[in-house]
């Protein structure tokens, strides 16, 4: 199968269309962070920097880090832009770009994102590192890809469903994160649980302004839920994505995040920057 134009998008210069960039760029390892200027933060740990790039909101530093060759990359906010991460990461390494057609042999990536999220635990405090087992999605991304969930998957995201009782138009999806990276990223300092990735900040995280929510109480209900004694630990925008679309395509995928907010103690951090730069070196340290 050769990929037409139209559906495999390049640039001028033959590099994947959003992502400004071309094979050779790319480590294996890919540290996924949404903030922009977080990518200098990361590459600011380098021993050297051999790639800097920058297109739209996708800004992109690859370098080695104690002989760990890393890329880190701006996705921007929302699973609608890990749709296009991911699907021109996988690209980038399973398709040759010149002959628009897939490689025989396949690479798996290690997608590791980096993120911020609001805490659902009230006895989990801020700026906490959270590891998500699991990211439930109540976005619609997955619903557009002929994705194979477990059985487990399946049934978890059912009985949250179930549990929290979400309008009739959200369907929720779960998929796991990857088993070989939570061991990897797992220690003293995390607090692992289920992730819920929502598909905007406010009303379908139960942030009730001017125009109010359809979901007032989906904070204290997430909080009271578990299964199979895993419990729902945070609130985030993008790893129900990440882990469902990046698995479907044969890559490991784990999500760590540091807690900015306490949702059931409606406290917000006063100043993140030295928590993060600490969070950054924690997963370059294992990788």
């Amino acid at each position: 199968m050769k990929y037409p134009a139209s559906e495999l998008v390049l640039d001028s210069k033959g590099n994947v269309y959003h992502l400004g960039i071309s094979p050779e760029n790319l480590a294996d390892h890919v540290l996924l962070v949404g903030d922009q200027n977080r990518v200098a933060a990361i590459s600011a740990f380098f021993d050297e920097i051999t790639h800097r790039s920058e297109h739209r909101e996708f800004v992109c530093h690859t370098g080695f880090y104690q002989g760990k060759h890393i890329t880190a990359l701006s996705t921007g906010i929302g699973t609608d832009n890990i749709d296009i991460v991911i699907n021109e990461l996988d690209a980038l390494v399973n398709i040759d770009l010149k002959e628009r057609k897939n490689k025989e042999q396949t690479t798996s990536l290690n997608l590791i994102r980096i993120g911020t999220c609001g805490i659902l635990q009230a006895d989990i405090d801020v700026h906490s590192y959270i590891l998500s087992s699991h990211a439930v999605g109540i976005d619609n991304v997955a619903h557009f890809y002929p994705i194979e969930f477990s059985d487990h998957e399946k049934a978890l995201a059912h009985s949250l469903d179930s549990f929290v009782g979400f309008p009739d138009e959200i369907t929720p999806y779960c998929a796991e994160a990857s088993k070989q990276l939570l061991n990897q990223f797992e220690g003293s300092e995390t607090h692992q649980g289920i992730t819920v990735t929502s598909s905007g900040f406010y009303a379908p995280q139960g942030r009730s302004l001017r125009l109010g929510t359809r979901t007032p109480e989906i904070n204290e209900k997430l909080e009271a839920f578990s299964f199979e004694g895993h419990r729902v630990v945070n609130f985030e925008m993008e790893s129900s994505a990440l882990f469902s679309l990046g698995k479907a395509m044969g890559h490991q995928c784990i999500t760590i995040c540091l807690g900015i907010a306490n949702r059931p103690r409606m406290e917000f951090s006063k100043g993140y920057e030295t928590e993060m730069n600490r969070l950054i070196q924690y997963v370059l340290d294992r990788i």
